[in-house]
């Protein structure tokens, strides 16, 4: 039922999905980036969600295969991320897409790359207008690893919280090091702890998520030694939960999906309320019984969980919605 086409645009590989039948219309164009902490995964790994979303929503979608670190050094795969969706927004017309209709998305970490893609497009005036933000189980910030969720979830396959901490590493391309530091978020200077708490506290997650388990954590100190080993973690682009008012009151109608049992459940919540205290209308899914990662069984017969099929419909039900 799909037409699939590989391509390299400045070294990138993309796989585009269309679908066969001819369009009675224009179609929407969906951009897809795909999770895995910015060091592995690839468009074949999430080849099946994509055909999902291309055959579900009658849209165009497009796969980006961006280069991976540490081979291809942190911020190189928002260069690349970037560098796709302009090809894509300067070639509607051969996709017969509707530059209206155009939607960011991704999962994990690639949803990290969709908002900050939003973010640099704001400006840009010769482009079509984002649509809508698809993000799903989002990781948004490096500023707080004892939020609720990364303690009730340490443990938790498939991304537990000293990975997380070892993939910030391995995707700056730095040896991995003060694991126990970072987790006590001794890497946060004074200042910008106080700084940001408006916007990442526990304060803010709603009660019903502290139920679980949670005890508020012990005040730490700062250390200047593990700050210049993880200052990276605290910038825009890795941490776009940091970005000023002025900056999400602008970003595009979303979608959002987090999980009970994943680490960066907090940040898909904390992001939400940024989001709508903005005025920015949000579509929320919540996974009573998904992790961090389900997306990539996706479509894994016997390996596929009921959980992830569901966030896929919803997903579907949202785009289609548009």
């Amino acid at each position: 039922k799909l037409l699939i086409k590989d391509l390299r645009v400045d070294e990138v590989p993309l796989r585009i999905y269309q679908p066969k039948n001819p369009p009675s219309g224009k179609r929407r164009g969906i951009l897809y980036f795909h999770g895995g902490a910015g060091t592995f995964g690839s468009i074949r790994s999430f080849e099946r969600l994509c055909r999902y979303m291309a055959k579900k929503c009658n849209s165009v979608v497009v796969s980006v295969g961006y280069r991976l670190s540490p081979e291809h050094p942190y911020p190189g795969q928002y260069s690349d991320c970037l560098n796709a969706t302009l090809y894509f927004m300067k070639n509607l017309e051969e996709y017969h897409v509707d530059p209206a209709l155009i939607i960011i998305s991704g999962d994990s970490c690639g949803a990290n790359f969709a908002t900050v893609i939003c973010h640099m497009l704001l400006n840009a005036r010769d482009l079509p207008k984002v649509r809508a933000q698809v993000l799903l189980y989002p990781g948004l910030q490096g500023l707080d690893f004892q939020l609720p969720s990364y303690q009730q979830n340490a443990s938790v396959p498939i991304l537990f919280r000293k990975l997380v901490i070892y993939f910030c590493f391995r995707y700056l391309n730095k040896k991995p090091s003060f694991f126990e530091d970072i987790i006590q978020n001794c890497h946060v200077p004074e200042s910008m702890r106080l700084k940001y708490k408006k916007w990442i506290s526990a304060d803010i997650i709603p009660e019903e998520f502290k139920v679980r388990g949670y005890v508020p954590p012990k005040p730490t100190s700062f250390k200047p030694e593990v700050y210049e080993v993880a200052k990276e973690v605290l910038g825009l682009t890795f941490s776009p939960l940091l970005a000023e008012d002025s900056i999400i009151c602008q970003l595009p109608e979303t979608y959002m999906v987090t999980c009970e049992f994943d680490v960066l459940r907090d940040d898909g919540l904390l992001y939400k309320k940024r989001l709508e205290d903005n005025g920015v209308q949000v579509t929320w899914y919540h996974s009573e019984s998904g992790f961090h990662g389900i997306l990539a069984f996706f479509g894994y017969g016997i390996f596929d969980f009921l959980s992830g099929k569901k966030i896929m419909d919803s997903t579907v039900n949202y785009i289609n919605s548009l």
